[in-house]
């Protein structure tokens, strides 16, 4: 099974979301003067939208920053975006741009830090996930 890497801001959501998941982690550090994780096989990012109006900054300068690194993009398998629904349309933006640029599944979305219901059906779908990749990859 793969591993999950996360971008989390300031107040916490995602990463308290990942905590409740229980699954092996690392995260894209808030300071750009901190190191990435180098992720040593296959993961899925989750990832939060910060975007104007407009869509525009949807996707955290430090995501972009970790997915510029080849070695890093070459493992990314699948994108988890998280948001807050009173943005309408930006909801999870994030998850949709980084899907279109790399050429990866959006598995699912939550909004916040998530709740009971959806980090059962995040860890359930994926299990399903990586048992299928693992098929594929075969």
């Amino acid at each position: 099974m793969g591993g999950l890497v996360y971008y989390s801001s300031a107040t916490g959501n995602t990463a308290r979301l990942v905590a409740a998941l229980g699954l092996k982690s690392a995260r894209i550090p808030l300071r750009p003067s901190d190191p990435m994780p180098v992720p040593a096989g296959p993961f899925v990012l989750i990832c939060p939208t910060f975007a104007d109006g407009a869509g525009r900054g949807a996707v955290p300068k430090q995501v972009i920053r970790f997915l510029n690194v080849p070695s890093n993009r070459v493992f990314l398998r699948g994108v988890i975006g998280a948001g807050n629904r009173n943005f309408g349309a930006t909801f999870a933006l994030s998850a949709d741009v980084i899907a279109k640029k790399c050429n990866v599944p959006v598995l699912t979305r939550f909004e916040l830090a998530g709740t009971e219901l959806d980090i059962a059906r995040i860890r359930d779908g994926l299990d399903k996930f990586w048992r299928t990749q693992c098929l594929i990859t075969v």
